[in-house]
């Protein structure tokens, strides 16, 4: 597997897995400054809560490269744009802002000079690059460890080494459990309208030689309600105080036909992913995109859609509490009551 991201200390370069190309082709993207990282979130050539988070702590890092002052106060100054513009590049997932309010965090300690606060930039940024690589590798063993031998796991969206810097949340579990000699089976959501399933999810269970089948996203009622489906695992891109979690569209109506088959249903997500700050999940904002993601579809090289449709294109929904078994974050499995095992897990450590 390639990383999703690499830091370039000879040229102070970010180097990202560009995730449109995937899986035809395998490339990376260079960018030089701030700017080129706050579009390749824009426009998902990197993608995934975590991974996000990281790419625009290097963004600020990059920030700090290409500043043209002399002072500290004029570089933190530049820093506070960089800052300004990074946050505003998606809105819903809580990673991204959390590593930026880091980083100006950190630039904020004394230093001596414009270039020593460079450096604290770019050490800062890989700490949190390398903290998310073993919070996922702690999240995938107390994932791994709800998963018995043999089970058929519904997946949604892509939760792995692409949606982190590495490991993966929700799919680290899957694939942690597959290393431990689970012989586990997976139903990979398409994850429409992008197709994060159909394309990432699926290009990394060929990686790791895990049994998979493609579904449609309107089938993983039947397979549920057949029994084949033993457990539903997917990632979030920001969780309410209360334990409501807000991931890739779809999730929603995924949870509610789990829970009326009586299927688990495990939300995998890094403590930087929640929220305290809101109460529920109504609270969220929620990404409107290009509706051209849904209308642009084609089939034998015909567009599919009337000529002047319209169309609604939220990103995320949210999961109500109540429907979601239980939480694995890098501290722990979290049963309900979530408002109140939530805050603690994430307060405690």
């Amino acid at each position: 597997m390639v990383r999703s991201l690499e830091w370039d200390d000879s040229s102070c370069t970010l180097q990202l897995l560009d995730q449109r190309l995937l899986p035809a082709q395998v490339e990376m993207v260079t960018c030089e400054n701030y700017t080129k990282v706050s579009t390749a979130i824009q426009n998902m050539t990197v993608r995934g809560a975590p991974v996000i988070g990281a790419a625009a702590a290097f963004g600020m890092a990059l920030a700090a490269c290409q500043s043209a002052q002399t002072t500290t106060e004029g570089l933190r100054a530049d820093l506070k744009k960089a800052a300004d513009v990074l946050i505003a590049s998606r809105p819903t997932a809580v990673n991204l802002a959390w590593a930026v309010q880091r980083m100006l965090k950190k630039a904020s300690v004394p230093a001596s000079t414009a270039d020593d606060l460079t450096q604290l930039m770019i050490a800062e940024a890989k700490l949190i690059a390398q903290e998310d690589v073993e919070t996922n590798r702690r999240m995938a063993e107390f994932g791994a460890a709800l998963i018995e031998d043999g089970d058929t796991i519904i997946h949604h969206c892509n939760t792995g080494s692409l949606a982190t810097v590495d490991w993966g949340t929700a799919l680290g579990a899957i694939r942690m459990a597959h290393e431990q000699g689970k012989k586990i089976h997976v139903l990979v959501d398409e994850t429409r309208p992008r197709l994060q399933g159909a394309r990432l999810t699926a290009w990394e269970l060929d990686q790791y030689q895990i049994p998979y089948h493609i579904i449609t996203d309107n089938m993983s009622g039947h397979f549920l309600r057949s029994g084949m489906v033993k457990k539903v695992f997917y990632g979030a891109d920001r969780v309410a105080a209360n334990g409501d979690v807000c991931n890739k569209i779809g999730t929603y109506m995924l949870s509610l036909a789990a829970k009326t088959n009586g299927v688990p249903v495990y939300a995998v997500f890094p403590t930087t992913t929640v929220d305290l700050n809101l109460k529920s999940g109504d609270l969220i904002p929620i990404e409107e995109r290009d509706q051209e993601e849904v209308l642009g579809i084609e089939v034998n090289g015909q567009r599919v859609t009337p000529q002047g449709a319209k169309a609604f294109n939220p990103a995320f929904d949210v999961t109500p509490n109540d429907l979601i078994t239980a939480l694995v974050t890098e501290n722990g499995v979290i049963y309900p009551p979530f408002d109140i095992n939530l805050p603690r897990a994430v307060e405690d450590f």
